[in-house]
């Protein structure tokens, strides 16, 4: 064959070839095109029902509404509504109990202290007035027997004559015993401020600054802080973001890991989980939480039939909801501002119905 003929069929080989690539580059781009966008439909569509009902709620939960769900570590969810964002600070009330339950945690996972560890121990003013024997398990669970009252606007604004943490925790000895510690449950914010104030005593440092070195940083909490006011509120003053607390419940929900690291002891976190309620006599619990039982830090949304807590939470007084759930396997948070309580936990409640339905 002439070397012309040879050259000219060589080319037409490779021009043969390249529009094979072409055309098989083609078909599986558009394959994987199809797969893609047939995913991004299906995620939209599979959390279509929830994001109606959030709106349609917007109005009664205050009208600046974000709201994240995340499952095997990714946000599988996310509803902006009104000005609010996964990066909008706020302030989030007793959701902090369960931030200051996990940091007292990390102490009991250290042997620094225990749950059995007696408030006398570590303060001797609980001595002077008859209250040396009340444990830290039973602060952290609100069944401590000291009158605690009602959480309202005023308490929290009288709460501003305190001057440090140190002198409102001394002032909680001389109250009075409403019960047998262990034995009734009052709500409130005595007992996790009484820990808070006894981390402060044997680590020699302040509530803050525990507070972010053991948690705060560890989780990548960047826009969460206690210094919400002149005195540190370990029980209901933290400031912080739907992203930040996200990281929180993550961390909650793998047992105590996040991001490979264990920040609490599986073991630990199962404690907090356990409820410490079951035959206390109810002294005062917030209307909506009336059937509910409690453990340390956190409410027991759920149980299954073996006794086990598989749905948790930790609500705040100004409306944010954040929440685990162990059966469906995610983590869930509205961060709101709003002080309407009339239907709250039913309209979380259909909330939750409506996520547990698009997740199954």
């Amino acid at each position: 064959m002439e070397p012309t003929k040879q050259v000219e069929k060589v080319k037409g080989a490779v021009t043969i070839l390249k529009g094979n690539r072409l055309r098989t580059f083609l078909i599986v781009g558009g394959i994987a095109l199809s797969f893609l966008f047939s995913n991004n439909v299906t995620g939209q569509t599979q959390f279509d029902n929830v994001a109606r009902l959030l709106k349609s709620k917007q109005s009664v939960l205050g009208g600046n509404v974000c709201m994240l769900i995340s499952k095997d570590d990714q946000v599988i969810f996310e509803k902006n509504l009104g000005k609010y964002t996964r990066n909008t600070p706020e302030m989030i009330a007793s959701c902090s109990k369960w931030l200051t339950a996990a940091l007292i945690a990390t102490f009991i996972d250290e042997g620094r202290i225990s749950p059995d560890d007696t408030l006398g121990k570590y303060l001797p003013v609980f001595s002077s007035y008859d209250k040396g024997s009340i444990t830290i398990s039973q602060c952290m669970s609100h069944t401590s027997g000291i009158e605690s009252g009602q959480i309202t606007f005023k308490s929290l604004l009288e709460r501003r004559k305190i001057g440090s943490l140190d002198e409102e925790v001394n002032s909680f000895a001389t109250k009075l015993m409403v019960g047998k510690p262990g034995k009734v449950f009052s709500y409130g914010n005595i007992g996790l401020n009484t820990v808070g104030r006894i981390l402060e005593v044997i680590s020699h440092k302040d509530f803050e600054t525990l507070f972010h070195e053991r948690i705060a940083i560890p989780l990548g909490m960047k826009s969460t802080t206690f210094k919400n006011g002149k005195v540190v509120n370990p029980s209901g003053g933290a400031v912080s973001t739907a992203a930040d607390y996200m990281n929180f419940l993550r961390m909650i929900l793998n047992k105590g890991k996040f991001n490979g690291k264990q920040i609490i002891s599986a073991k630990t976190i199962e404690q907090m989980q356990l409820s410490r309620t079951v035959n206390a006599e109810v002294i005062y619990t917030p209307a909506e939480a009336k059937s509910f039982e409690y453990g340390w830090g956190e409410w027991i949304l759920e149980k299954d039939k073996a006794g086990k807590s598989i749905v948790l939470s930790s609500p705040g007084l100004f409306g944010t909801f954040p929440w685990i759930d162990l059966v469906h396997n995610y983590a869930g948070i509205i961060l709101v501002k709003n002080i309407q309580f009339k239907d709250r936990q039913k309209n979380y409640q259909k909330i939750r119905e409506a996520v547990n339905a698009a997740i199954k």
